[in-house]
Parts: C-alpha cells; structure tokens; sequence
C-alpha cells in the first residue's frame, strides 16, 4: 500500500487531501502541530481510519521530523503546513520565518537523509511535493496572469517566507537531486476553511448579523479555487509530475473581493428567508485596507490542464454554494473553534470520531 506523509494534514488544504487519499485506500500519516490552524476535527471521520495516523509534531523539531520518517517510511511527501494568514504575517513576521523557511529547511534535510538510505526501486519512486501559493509572484495589473515562469516579487512576510521556502525547495532539488516538485494555487475556498479567511468571515459575520469588513474599496481581484479541484490536481503533479518542476493551479474563476462579498450575501438572504440580518448586504463595512495588498491575482494553469489533464470541477458559483451551505449546517465546528473547545479536548486527550 503506498504511503504519504502529509504536513499540516489537520489545516484546511492540509485535511481535504488527507480525506480524499484515505478514502483512496492510501496509507496516510499526518503531520501536525495542531496549532490555532490546525484541528483533529477537521480530519472528520477519517481521522481513526486504519490506514491513517496522526503524528503531533513540529517541521521546526529536526529529530520529532526525522522520527516521523522513520516510523511513516513514505513513499511521498506533501508538505502543506505553513503560516498562511497575510494578516498575522504583518503582525507577526518572525513566527512565519520560523515555521515556513526554517521548517521548510528542517522537513528537506529530513527527507534527503531517508530518502539517500531507499533502495533503488524506493529511491526512484519516492516524490516530495512542497505546495506554495501564487502569493510569491506579487500584485498584477489590469491585464495578465502569473506562468511557472513569472519572476518572484512578494509584497507581505507571508508571501516572502513562502517565496523563500520555494527557493529551498528547488536548491534542494538542484544541490541534492531530492525529487522536489513545486505547486502554486490561487486563493482556495470551501469547507473546513479556518474563520479568519475572506470567505468564511463573510459567511459567519452575516449568519450572526456582525459588520462584514472589506478591505480599502473591495475592488482586490482574486482567482477563487474550490479546495477539492486543487486537491485533486496535487493528486496528480505527485503521480505524475516532473521532479524539479514547479505546476500553477488556478481555475480561471476572477472575482473583485467586494464582488465576492455580495454574492456570499445574497446566497445567505436566499438560504436563510428568516434571518433577522437580510438583506445581509446591508452588513458590510469597509475598512482601512491592509499594508501592501495586491490588486490583483491570476494564474496561468494550461501546463498542468495540458501535461497531467488536470480540469476544475466546481465552478464559482457552484462552489460558493456549497460552501454557504456547509458553514450554515456544520455549526459544531467552527463554535468549536472560536470558543476553544477542541482546545479543551485536546488537553483532556479527546478527540470527535
């Protein structure tokens, strides 16, 4: 049965790959520090499957990470644990240095030395896929979109620290033949999302009737993936990517952040005919907007629709309804968040199955 190690496996991203390889029959060990970011919850009922373990570890931790390796002996690696709020990041830039570029360092290192001890057939096989964000390449202007090519210019200690973990990742590659691949995606959205993101913000501040805020004038342009489309398309840059390439995800879905606001609202009115707070539009409150906010992002993805014939499944709409629905009915766990109490079972030692 293969095996993937996957970091940050509790996380957003981290925990929909973690279901989906399970479910596959794949024997799956996550790697989590289980932070502020990080649930068992989120893994759901997987979480005590037979073909999958949780590891509560720190990538910053070089001998918890190098144990892991010797107990999991994957086959492949799926490094998405990070720090990934921009907003954080500008309050707090050293702790995403630490954990992204120094963590990063720390989960290479480890996985050069296990996989330099593989046999020829394992050694061949074994794949470490490190999974960025579009972040990297900076703001674009009216026109354009980023390629696998475009230049690095990041404009928040988030998008630096991943820019620098990249870089990594290639030297790696490059100084130690590690098989590194390098993935990219544009802003990801659906269940599970941690409730300080654009979109479950929204939907939490117009389900309880709270101020939406929107940054500046809400006209930041994003490209809006649904988490299960780029999951599956880190599915196949792992079986059949090229080590040392780096593949863009995107789903050619733009929207203006305000405009995404809206229509968030309008899904809530029409879902919850009842509410007190429609029309939820009536919510939103713009604020001062954040420090070097990028206008706007694309992502060119025709090398991994036209070499691994990876194609979006869930459109915006169809996906934004989707995740309106999912918020609305999946109280449970994000109260559970907010209030502290899967923190509370996690020292007990208690976990939802």
């Amino acid at each position: 049965m293969e095996r993937v190690l996957v970091t940050g496996g509790a996380g957003f991203i981290g925990s929909c790959v973690v279901r989906r390889l399970v479910e596959a029959g794949k024997e799956v060990v996550t790697l989590d520090l289980l932070t502020y970011a990080g649930h068992a919850e989120t893994i759901g009922a997987t979480l005590d499957a037979p073909n999958h373990r949780l590891e509560h570890a720190d990538i910053r931790d070089r001998r918890a990470v190098r144990r892991v390796f010797a107990v999991a002996r994957p086959h492949a690696v799926i490094h998405l644990a990070a720090e990934s709020h921009v907003d954080r990041s500008i309050d707090s830039p050293m702790d995403f240095v630490t954990t992204n570029v120094q963590g990063t360092v720390t989960l290479l290192e480890a996985a050069t030395d296990y996989w330099s001890g593989l046999d020829g057939a394992a050694r061949q096989r074994f794949r470490f896929l490190h999974v960025s964000t579009d972040e990297v390449y900076g703001s674009l202007g009216a026109e354009g979109a980023f390629t696998e090519t475009t230049p690095y210019l990041p404009n928040s200690p988030y998008a630096a620290s991943k820019a620098a973990s990249d870089h990594f990742a290639r030297a790696w590659h490059r100084t130690f033949g590690l098989p590194v691949l390098i993935s990219h995606c544009s802003n990801n959205y659906g269940p599970y999302q941690l409730p300080e993101k654009l979109v479950p913000v929204v939907i939490l501040a117009a389900l309880e009737g709270r101020p939406i805020p929107v940054y500046g004038d809400g006209a930041n342009i994003r490209d809006w993936l649904f988490v299960e489309d780029h999951v599956r398309a880190l599915e196949l840059i792992l079986e059949r990517g090229t080590p040392g390439d780096v593949y863009n995800i995107g789903a050619d879905a733009e929207m203006a952040n305000l405009d995404l606001v809206r229509a968030l609202c309008a899904r809530m009115d029409a879902l919850m005919p009842g509410s007190p707070h429609r029309p939820h539009a009536d919510l939103i409150e713009f604020v001062a907007d954040r420090p070097g906010h990028d206008r706007r992002y694309a992502i060119a993805s025709s090398r991994v629709r036209r070499e691994l014939g990876w194609q979006p499944t869930v459109d915006l709409h169809e996906g934004l309804d989707l995740t309106v629905r999912w918020y609305v009915e999946n109280r449970w766990w994000w109260q559970g968040i907010r209030d502290g109490g899967f923190e509370d079972r996690r020292r007990q030692g208690l976990r939802f199955g």
